[in-house]
C-alpha cells in the first residue's frame, strides 16, 4: 500500500511540475513577446524622431502616435518610457533626443538602410517590397549581424533610394539635392532620391519608372501637375507625389546625357550598340544580363519575335537570345554609326 501511495504521490508529483514547467515557459514566452513589442515600438519612435530631426520637421505627441498607429494614451506611455531610459527630453510640447537617443536611433537606421540595399543588390524581391521587409528585420539583428552584412555588400553609403547609410560609428551626411517641383521649366535635373514613405506614392513613382540616377527635363508644371521627360518618355505627376522625388539640378548641359535608344526599340533585322543598363535593373536581373553579354560595346541584332511579340530574340556576340520587353526597356543603345 505504501509502495502504491508512493508511485502515485510521484507520478501527481511528475504530472504538476510538467504542467508548472510548460505553464512557465508559456509565461515567459508571452513576456518575451511583449518586451519584444515595447522594444519594436521604442526603436519606430526614436527612428521617426530622428527622422524628424533630420527633416526640421516638429515631433508632437499626436504625430508620435500616427505615425506608429497607436492611441494618444498609448504615445504618452511610450514618450514616459523613452524620457525614463534617457534616450529623449521635451522641448516645449515637442520632444528632441539625447546623444543617447540618437545613437540609438541611427543604429536602427543603419541596419533598415544596410537590408534594403541588401534586397536590392543581392535578391530579386521587387523594389515595393524593400521598406517593409526591412522594417522587420531591423528589429531581428544584432549590431555585430549588422556589421558582417555592411562587409558582405561592400559597406555602401547610400540605400536603394538615395538616402545615406549612417556609418558604424553614428556619422550621416545630409542629404544632397531639391524636390522635382522646384525645377522650373526646361530645367534639367538628375534623380538623387525617392521617398519610399508613404507606400503608395512609392509605388506609383516606381510605376512610372523613375529611379536614382535617372536624368529628367521639366516640361511644364502648374498647380494640378508636373509633366517631365525621363528617358525620352512623357510623365506626370501630381505635386504632391513629385515632391517625394528629389533631384541635383544639372546647370552645365555637357552634364546632360545624350538620349539613347532602348533595345525595345530594335525592329527585326535592326542592330544596335549596347551604352549601358539602366539603374533600375539592379540584383540577379542585372548579373543575368551581363552574363548574357549586354556589356557596353556588344553589337545587338533583333532576329525573331515570339508569335506573341514577347519575348524577342536577339543576337548577341553569335548567340540567339530571348529577352522579353521589361528587361530590354532596361538596355540602352546606340546606333553602330554614332
Amino acid at each position: 500500500m505504501n509502495l502504491f501511495l508512493s508511485t502515485l504521490i510521484l507520478f501527481i508529483s511528475t504530472i504538476l511540475l510538467v504542467f508548472f514547467l510548460k505553464k512557465n515557459k508559456i509565461l515567459i514566452q508571452w513576456k518575451n513577446r511583449k518586451n519584444d513589442k515595447r522594444r519594436i515600438k521604442i526603436e519606430d519612435a526614436l527612428k521617426y524622431l530622428y527622422n524628424c530631426e533630420y527633416n526640421k520637421l516638429t515631433c508632437s505627441l499626436n504625430s508620435i502616435a500616427g505615425s506608429l498607429s497607436i492611441t494618444s494614451n498609448e504615445a504618452a506611455n511610450l514618450i514616459k518610457i523613452l524620457e525614463e531610459m534617457g534616450m529623449i527630453a521635451t522641448a516645449g510640447e515637442s520632444f528632441i533626443l539625447t546623444a543617447e537617443g540618437k545613437r540609438y536611433a541611427l543604429r536602427v537606421i543603419r541596419t533598415h538602410r544596410l537590408w534594403e540595399k541588401y534586397l536590392a543588390d543581392e535578391t530579386s524581391i521587387s523594389e515595393t517590397d524593400w521598406h517593409s521587409l526591412a522594417e522587420i528585420k531591423e528589429h531581428k539583428i544584432t549590431s555585430e549581424e549588422a556589421e558582417n552584412l555592411s562587409a558582405q555588400i561592400g559597406n555602401p553609403l547610400f540605400d536603394p533610394h538615395g538616402d545615406p547609410i549612417p556609418t558604424a560609428e553614428g556619422i550621416i551626411p545630409r542629404r544632397k539635392g531639391i524636390p522635382l517641383t522646384q525645377l522650373e521649366k526646361g530645367d534639367f535635373g538628375k534623380i538623387v532620391h525617392l521617398e519610399d514613405e508613404p507606400s503608395a506614392i512609392y509605388q506609383q513613382l516606381v510605376a512610372e519608372g523613375l529611379y536614382i540616377g535617372q536624368q529628367v527635363k521639366l516640361i511644364d508644371k502648374n498647380n494640378e501637375r508636373l509633366h517631365f521627360e525621363a528617358n525620352n518618355e512623357s510623365c506626370f505627376l501630381a505635386p504632391s507625389f513629385a515632391k517625394n522625388v528629389t533631384v541635383e539640378m544639372l546647370p552645365d548641359l555637357s552634364l546632360v546625357k545624350k538620349s539613347f535608344k532602348r533595345l525595345s526599340d530594335l525592329k527585326l533585322g535592326e542592330k544596335g550598340v549596347v551604352v549601358g543598363i539602366s539603374k533600375a535593373c539592379r540584383g540577379k536581373q542585372r548579373r543575368r544580363l551581363l552574363d548574357l553579354g549586354l556589356v557596353p560595346g556588344s553589337v545587338v541584332k533583333a532576329e525573331i519575335k515570339s508569335v506573341g511579340g514577347d519575348p524577342t530574340g536577339f543576337n548577341i556576340r553569335g548567340a540567339l537570345i530571348a529577352i522579353r520587353k521589361k528587361q530590354s526597356d532596361q538596355i540602352f543603345i546606340k546606333n553602330e554609326s554614332e
